[in-house]
């Protein structure tokens, strides 16, 4: 069962003040974008609501819930840095992470189809996070399904470098569920939000989710990890982030072993 959780994961109020007069020195500049297809008004006005409310971040019809997943918490607890990352890359085609220089190819920036299947801001970011992990298959709006799902699949140590790279967290671990690991690695999850860090899980959507249980469960998508973890005999619940929405999963314990399938977590 799915319902909307209550508002307790808002955004600091003095980081979000901060973050805003950051979005107003950006749209006073006078730097040219460098991608053809977005427009800054637009990506100005996408940036104000997304501070404002980090559950805005939504990856739309794209396969982008791996780096979704994080950029919503650089959002959350971080939106000055998420400002600064945004302006740089709108003017500069990249921005420096916490190890790398991440760099938009001119083949991403020059693209001028407007129907990204989601919002421009979004699209700017984690279409350029997706792409720096990509050796074979080109980030493209409206590819076929199958390669832009397989350009999309984000794996485990993708998660992690996003997690060091964009928010700072040294320390990074996996988590594996499976195999009578879940409540294991979501104590671990749970700790690490705790200390203040992140947690984000790979879950089978259609069974978590969608109320559509797959035959032979797989691992599907990734969630970001808000708290709220109960254990009630044979339930289980819990908060999290995913398609611009904040939800609570309330399970059976054999529907969370089957359908939870690992976590990755950061920390200072």
């Amino acid at each position: 069962m799915i319902t909307t959780a209550a508002n307790l994961y808002a955004p600091d109020a003095g980081y979000v003040q901060a973050a805003m007069s950051e979005i107003d020195a950006f749209e006073q500049s006078r730097a040219t974008g460098i991608w053809a297809g977005l427009d800054k008004a637009t990506v100005i006005a996408e940036m104000r609501s997304r501070v404002a409310d980090p559950f805005q971040i939504n990856q739309g019809g794209q396969p982008f819930c791996g780096p979704a997943s994080v950029l919503f918490e650089l959002v959350r607890k971080q939106p000055t840095r998420y400002v600064q990352i945004c302006q740089t890359l709108f003017e500069r085609g990249g921005f420096q992470g916490t190890n790398r220089w991440i760099q938009a190819s001119a083949a991403l920036r020059s693209n001028r189809d407007q129907n990204l299947r989601m919002e421009q801001a979004d699209w700017m970011i984690l279409s350029t996070l997706r792409e720096s992990e990509n050796s074979l298959f080109p980030v493209e709006p409206n590819a076929p399904d199958l390669i832009r799902n397989l350009a999309g699949m984000t794996k485990s140590w993708e998660v992690k470098g996003w997690i060091d790279e964009l928010l700072g967290y040294s320390k990074t671990a996996y988590h594996q569920a499976y195999l009578f690991s879940d409540v294991k690695a979501m104590q671990a999850a749970i700790a690490a939000i705790q200390s203040g860090g992140v947690a984000m899980l790979l879950v089978t959507a259609e069974g978590f989710l969608q109320g559509d249980p797959p035959p032979v469960p797989f691992p599907s998508h990734w969630v970001t990890l808000l708290g709220g973890f109960e254990m009630n005999g044979d339930r289980v619940a819990f908060d999290i982030y995913t398609w611009s929405k904040k939800l609570t999963v309330n399970t059976d314990m054999n529907s969370f072993k089957k359908y939870f399938w690992a976590g990755v977590t950061g920390t200072r």
